[in-house]
């Protein structure tokens, strides 16, 4: 198959895989949030309200595409894709089975850290080409946020990658251990915190808070562009899920074959389940605290996590 058509065909497997995922991540956050609250969540439209979130991607796709008198058309309509894109391309360096990803790269976990940083310029033209003031401060906001999380977010993957000795995604899985889950469990919660913090989620939601900046950044954004922006969101809590299972977790455990991949989707799933739970639980944060927690915080952690590893990895 020549490079054209996979690449083609990886695009269209990407842009399913991510769909499915808003889908579901929608049907799942309503429901593991009514739980939290007390309340049922969906249930009128299919088994168990299945359906609802498809009912509602209709209406999405059917509404209509306003755009701003005021806003600078090309970059207005351009930045949903900015944001998008890089999600998509993200997942062709995860090994989603034992020695296997869409691209076998041996930079590949500086290629995952990397491409999504593209996505900040999305934000800021989303943000600017409104000509909206909340929607400018939202973007400004969501970039120095996304920014100054990628450090600690970088910094706990790189000790598991000494560990592995590889920046491989596939050569580190292949060289997991089960003793790496103690030795890294601060890296781990470093990563998952600002993974949250990265995909704008709550508590780390200000640059799109509803009751502070009215939606922020996509504040002026409706129908299918709308939809564009929650689908980036959930396919960036896909691919954070599942390559903190595929790093941390050695994608399934260790094992191969079927089972290995059941049990790399298990992890993958609880992850993003615990991102739903920490967004309905946790108070949102002020933008001084979200920053003070990344520089003041995680940085150290991660920093400390990454000394641990340094002193024990000789001794292996």
């Amino acid at each position: 198959m020549s490079s054209l058509w996979s690449g083609m065909l990886f695009w269209l497997a990407a842009g399913l895989v991510i769909a499915l995922a808003a889908l579901l991540g929608v049907w799942a956050e309503r429901k593991v949030s009514a739980r939290i609250q007390m309340r049922h969540g969906p249930q009128q439209a299919g088994p168990v309200g299945l359906l609802q979130t498809l009912a509602d991607t209709i209406k999405l796709v059917l509404k209509e595409d306003i755009t701003p008198r005021a806003a600078d058309v090309t970059a207005f309509r351009l930045a949903p894709f900015v944001v998008f894109t890089p999600i998509a391309v993200s997942l062709i360096v995860i090994p989603f089975a034992a020695g296997w990803a869409p691209l076998n790269s041996t930079v590949g976990v500086l290629f995952f850290l990397a491409i999504p940083s593209v996505g900040v310029l999305g934000i800021l033209l989303a943000g600017w080409s409104s000509r909206n003031t909340y929607a400018t401060i939202g973007g400004v906001r969501g970039a120095a946020q996304m920014i100054s999380y990628e450090l600690p977010r970088t910094l706990s993957i790189v000790s598991v990658c000494v560990l592995a000795g590889s920046i491989a995604p596939a050569a580190v899985a292949g060289a997991w251990r089960w003793w790496w889950i103690p030795l890294n469990l601060i890296g781990l919660v470093v990563y998952f915190i600002s993974s949250i913090a990265e995909l704008n989620r709550g508590p780390f939601d200000i640059p799109e808070a509803e009751s502070e900046l009215v939606a922020g950044y996509f504040a002026d954004y409706s129908g299918i562009r709308w939809a564009i922006f929650m689908m980036s969101e959930y396919g960036g809590m896909v691919a954070a899920s599942f390559f903190g299972a595929a790093i941390f977790f050695g994608g399934g455990l260790g094992f191969g074959g079927v089972a290995g991949v059941v049990l790399m989707i298990a992890i993958a799933v609880v992850l993003a389940v615990a991102m739903i739970w920490a967004k309905w639980t946790f108070p949102r944060m002020r933008a001084d605290q979200l920053m003070s927690l990344a520089w003041k915080v995680l940085t150290p952690l991660a920093l400390v996590q990454l000394l641990i590893v340094g002193v024990v990895a000789p001794w292996l």
